[in-house]
């Protein structure tokens, strides 16, 4: 998708804070380029959670932000550099608020935010389990969403490692963190914050187990062993 260098100047205009709709509608909001592109990421997310990726257009977006077609194109330039900007930008929102890495090393504060972050934006958790499906028909988002779900597998295993007295291997960061994926979806879809919160604890009240020794299948030491 192009762009005229006449709306492209619209663009610069609603980024100053100047001009009006297309045809004397309502005053545009003011957009800076700093806080403005957040903006911008934030309504494609809201776009696609609430309609789908197939209506992520830049009038869309422009729509739902309340400024000029123009504008995102100047920021983004194309359709799927703004898929995968703000892609990037919902993992690192749900990164910062879910804690999924308090850095604490305490089974007590892994995901204490969990249920709050799928409570309080739901439309960046609905935005990612859309590119999810539809990566599974349009393959060439699957790159993308691997490396950025990785970032997901990075801080569970950090987190984890800091918790464990071995460690924690990938394969564990991975089950960990698709449990935390699955109460989502399903706060998301069915509600519930209260379930999600009780799951979490036993959660919790495993790894704790697992911090001591003690969880299920731990070794150890017994008569019988020496």
């Amino acid at each position: 998708m192009t762009e005229s260098a006449g709306a492209a100047g619209s663009g610069e205009a609603a980024a100053n804070g100047g001009g009006t709709a297309a045809g004397g509608g309502k005053p545009r909001r003011r957009v800076s380029y700093g806080a403005g592109r957040e903006a911008l990421l934030a309504a494609a997310v809201r776009v696609v959670a609430r309609r789908g990726l197939r209506h992520l257009t830049y009038r869309a977006v422009a729509e739902e932000a309340g400024v000029t077609h123009g504008l995102v194109v100047h920021h983004f330039g194309s359709r799927d550099a703004l898929i995968e900007q703000a892609l990037a930008h919902s993992v690192r929102t749900s990164l910062s608020v879910s804690a999924v890495e308090p850095g604490t090393g305490r089974a007590t504060d892994f995901a204490t935010g969990l249920s709050a972050m799928v409570t309080g934006d739901p439309d960046a958790q609905a935005f990612q389990y859309e590119l999810l499906l539809e990566s599974r028909r349009r393959p060439e988002l699957l790159p993308q969403l691997r490396g950025l779900y990785e970032e997901y597998f990075d801080a569970a295993q950090r987190e984890l490692s800091r918790m464990l007295p071995e460690g924690a291997n990938r394969a564990l960061a991975r089950l960990v963190f698709a449990a935390l994926d699955g109460l989502v979806l399903h706060q998301l879809v069915l509600g519930g914050a209260e379930h999600t919160d009780a799951a979490l604890e036993e959660l919790r009240s495993l790894l704790r187990a697992l911090t001591a020794g003690t969880a299920p299948g731990a070794h150890t030491d017994t008569a019988d062993d020496a």
